[in-house]
């Protein structure tokens, strides 16, 4: 999961790029990148860390122009090599830069085909520099020296027809333009916005709404399945639907997790849809446990906050806020190492005793993964003198891999998989544990009348993966680079890695 922006402004744009990552940082804390074009240059920083950590007051001056485009980097695979920041650039042709949020389910084949056919070497591990050298070669075989926004969308068509999985893009030509684009499932978010100044008309594209409203620009749209859209470096809009046979297929863990309240995704309130989850969810537990003795409802902080409340207004229980969260800490379930993870768990939350002694405590979680900061929490209620421990998921229990991209763990390291929840309650020590139905979580993202959603991707809940590409053999294939073991080995080959691309 990733953080994209790209903007055309009428100024320099190097302060909005920035502001923008710092509204997006929620979408990736492993590194992050800017690149501006001024007079027809490319003027890139990136590196690992935190954006406020990345760019100093040195590197802002030198991001000159009134166009770039921004990453906040959360690596799939689990590499941490800075040699994997992004933006990625390429020279040929016009100078292509591109950040990118999804993964591709082909990766290994275009790399070959990239290559033997192509003629294009590929650097790095990354598939975000795949999906820019297959724009890049649909450009390249138009052998045009000056393009129009018929060839932009004409090479799109082209990756759409190679590419497979789940990505949105944006990608900037120097001299001519930004170019955003989604997959033809529309998997992954993207939005556009404008803002009228003095000046004219500019234009911003981004993974969420969000960062439109902090930069004050009006948001206009969500791109579409297929669809791609051109600003002209002058200002002027284009858009153009690239691919046949779309199905409008989001990601549903958007709305359970990753994206933050105040986004609108698909005209769908991620706030309103969590509140949602909330009601549903205790509806089920008044169908199936009618006469349970809870005394309070507590959410673990932060996402699942707006799902807690409403279940407990539904219950008629008492909502309180019993832990308080440390916002330096990392999320815990994309951390390397279960050593690791297990004790940034203390270090991110804190009980408050009072809170729980002597009562029948009921946790809410936006989902749980691997269980472990589940198990952690659970043990923390009862050293806080909580009488029982309930614990509920406003998601349904999490049991196959993501291949859109999310970096969830390995299947064999995911709890409920091959699990009953009887057991997952005993891995986790909850005296019961309440799972959200599928249905339901569907039912609370998807307000009939207010989008046009047609389906949505739920394969992490039951397996079903929207493109239709995805074997036992890539799953296979995917266990052995996500589990732990893998992971750690990674980090250790990164450590040997020289970036060639940054800029200190």
């Amino acid at each position: 999961m990733c953080g994209i922006v790209g903007i055309v402004g009428k100024t320099p744009v190097n302060q909005s790029l920035y502001d923008a990552l710092l509204v997006l940082q929620h979408r990736g804390q492993d590194a992050a990148g800017i690149v501006t074009c001024h007079k027809g240059k490319l003027y890139l920083r990136k590196a690992n860390g935190l954006a406020r950590d990345v760019f100093h007051t040195r590197h802002m001056l030198r991001l000159k122009g009134n166009m770039g485009l921004g990453h906040a980097r959360y690596p799939t695979a689990g590499c941490a090599s800075s040699a994997e920041a992004q933006p990625f650039y390429v020279n040929s042709p016009y100078g292509i830069t591109l950040a990118h949020n999804g993964n591709l389910t082909n990766a290994k084949e275009l790399t070959r085909d990239l290559f033997v056919e192509d003629l294009r070497h590929i650097n790095t591990s990354s598939d975000s520099e795949i999906l820019l050298n297959i724009f890049a070669h649909e450009l390249q075989m138009q052998n045009k020296l000056r393009i129009a926004p018929e060839d932009i969308f004409k090479a799109v068509a082209g990756v759409h027809r190679r590419c497979r999985g789940g990505y949105a893009a944006v990608a900037m030509i120097p001299g001519v333009g930004l170019i955003g684009f989604r997959d033809p499932y529309a998997i992954r978010p993207i939005v556009y916005g404008k803002r009228e100044t003095d000046q004219g008309t500019e234009y911003m594209i981004a993974s969420e709404s969000v960062a439109l409203d902090a930069l004050g620009f009006e948001r206009v749209r969500d791109l579409e399945p297929g669809e791609a859209i051109f600003i002209s470096k002058g200002g002027q809009f284009y858009a153009q639907q690239c691919a046949a046979n779309t199905v409008k297929s989001p990601c549903i863990f958007e709305f359970v997790y990753f994206a933050r309240p105040d986004s609108i995704i698909d005209n769908v309130f991620v706030h309103k849809a969590r509140s949602r989850m909330g009601k549903k969810l205790a509806k089920k537990i008044l169908r199936e446990w009618p006469d349970h003795d809870v005394d309070v409802v507590i959410p673990i902080p932060d996402t699942s906050r707006t799902a807690a409340l409403t279940l407990a207004n539904e219950l008629k229980v008492r909502y309180t806020e019993g832990f308080i969260k440390n916002r330096y800490i990392g999320r815990t379930f994309i951390m390397p190492g279960q050593t690791v993870r297990k004790k940034s768990v203390r270090q991110k939350l804190n009980a408050i005793d009072l809170e729980f002694k002597g009562k029948n405590v009921l946790l809410v979680d936006d989902s749980v993964v691997r269980g472990t900061t589940s198990q952690q929490i659970v043990q923390m209620a009862r050293d806080a003198g909580a009488k029982k421990v309930y614990f509920a998921s406003a998601a349904p229990p999490v049991i196959y891999p993501n291949v859109y991209g999310i970096d969830m763990p390995s299947a064999s390291e995911l709890v409920a998989h091959n699990r009953t929840i009887e057991e997952v309650e005993g891995l986790i020590g909850a005296d019961r544990m309440i799972y959200q139905d599928l249905q339901d979580l569907i039912d609370a993202v998807m307000k009939k009348g207010k989008t046009d959603i047609d389906r949505f991707d739920t394969s992490v809940f039951n397996g079903d993966y929207v493109t239709g590409d995805v074997s036992d053999t890539y799953l296979e294939q995917l266990e052995l680079l996500r589990n732990d073991g893998a992971k750690s080995q990674s980090e250790m080959a990164d450590k040997s890695v020289i970036d060639l691309h940054n800029d200190s």
